[in-house]
C-alpha cells in the first residue's frame, strides 16, 4: 500500500508516518513540501506518487487567529480538503481526513455522536466542517474528529506539544498550571489515533464520520492532577473558567465525544489515563 501523509511534522502526522511506515510505502509532506491549498501542486503531489491512500493531517490550528483571518483558516481546512479530495478522485485514492470537536458548540451533556448536528461557534470550527464536507468529493474517504491531541514515539523534533504536552512540561518544571476547571474534553493520544486509523482501513470500514479520541472525558483540571499523580510532582493549579479569560474565539465548554462507531468496527480506544500513563513513560 502506498500513502501519501501531508502535514507529517506535526503531532499527529509523525504518529501516522512512525505506525503506517512499519508496513506501507510513506511518503511524507509537511507544508514546505506540499501546501495543500494550492491546488496545482497538490495534483502533482498525487500524480506523482499515485498513492493508494492519503492522509490530511495538514491543519490550519490557530483558533484564535483565525477570527480575523477567516480566509486563511478556509483556505487551508476547507479548500485544502476539497484540492485533496479532488487529487484522490483522480487516481481513485481514498482520503483520510481530521477533524475536530470545534465543530459542536459544547452545549451537550453527553459524549457527542456523529449523528449529533454541528454547530461551531467559531471561524476555525465552520472551517474545519466544511473540510469534513469537502472530504466526501474523494470516491471513498475517511474523516476523523480527534481532539486535545498530545503526542508520542515518532513525534519530530520542534513540533507543538499540544495543550496537554504544555501542562505536563510546567509541571515538570515545577511551575504554576494554568487550566479550566469547566471545560471538559477527550484527550486524544496520537499513536493511539493512528492505530485506529490504520485498523479502519484494514478492516475496509464504510466511508464516512468517525469519532476517534480516548474513552472517557474530564476537566483540564481533572487531567492536570492526574498527570502531576502519575509524575509523582507537586502541582500549583490556576483554575480559570471560560468566562474568566479573554479569547477571541469562544471555546466549546463541553467536548466528550462517543466513540461508539469506532467500536462497533471492533476498534475500542484506550481510556483518556491510560493513554496518559503511556505518554509520560513515553519520556
Amino acid at each position: 500500500m502506498r500513502v501519501l501523509v501531508t502535514g507529517a511534522a506535526g503531532l499527529l502526522g509523525a504518529a501516522i508516518v512512525h505506525r503506517f511506515e512499519r508496513a506501507a510505502d510513506v511518503h511524507a509532506s509537511d507544508h514546505a513540501d506540499l501546501d495543500i491549498a494550492d491546488d496545482n501542486a497538490v495534483q502533482k503531489a498525487v500524480g506523482r506518487v499515485r498513492p493508494d491512500v492519503v492522509i490530511n493531517c495538514a491543519a490550519y490550528n490557530d483558533v484564535d487567529r483565525a477570527e480575523s483571518d477567516a480566509e486563511g483558516a478556509l483556505r487551508v481546512n476547507a479548500f485544502g480538503v476539497l484540492a485533496l479530495a479532488r487529487a484522490c478522485g483522480s487516481v481513485g485514492a481514498t482520503l483520510i481526513h481530521y477533524s475536530t470537536d470545534f465543530v459542536f458548540d459544547g452545549d451537550a451533556a453527553v459524549p457527542y455522536t456523529e449523528e449529533d448536528p454541528p454547530n461551531p461557534r467559531s471561524v476555525y470550527g465552520s472551517s474545519k466542517l466544511l473540510g469534513d464536507w469537502f472530504a466526501a468529493d474523494a470516491p471513498r474517504h475517511y474523516v476523523l474528529r480527534v481532539e486535545s491531541l498530545f503526542g508520542g514515539p515518532g513525534v519530530m523534533r520542534g513540533a507543538r506539544s499540544g495543550s496537554l504536552g504544555t501542562i505536563v512540561n510546567r509541571i515538570r518544571a515545577g511551575e504554576e498550571v494554568p487550566v479550566f476547571v469547566d471545560r471538559t474534553v477527550s484527550p486524544s493520544y496520537t499513536p493511539d489515533v493512528a492505530e485506529a486509523t490504520w485498523r479502519l482501513l484494514a478492516r475496509d470500514a464504510p466511508s464516512g464520520m468517525y469519532h476517534c479520541v480516548n474513552t472517557g472525558a474530564a476537566t483540564w483540571a481533572a487531567i492536570a492532577r492526574e498527570a502531576a499523580r502519575l509524575l509523582e510532582c507537586p502541582v500549583t493549579m490556576r483554575e480559570l473558567t471560560l468566562e474568566s479569560v479573554a479569547l477571541k474565539a469562544p471555546r466549546p465548554r463541553y467536548c466528550a465525544l462517543s466513540n461508539a462507531r469506532l467500536a462497533a468496527m471492533d476498534i475500542e480506544m484506550p481510556a483518556w489515563d491510560d493513554a496518559l500513563a503511556r505518554f509520560l513513560n513515553s519520556g
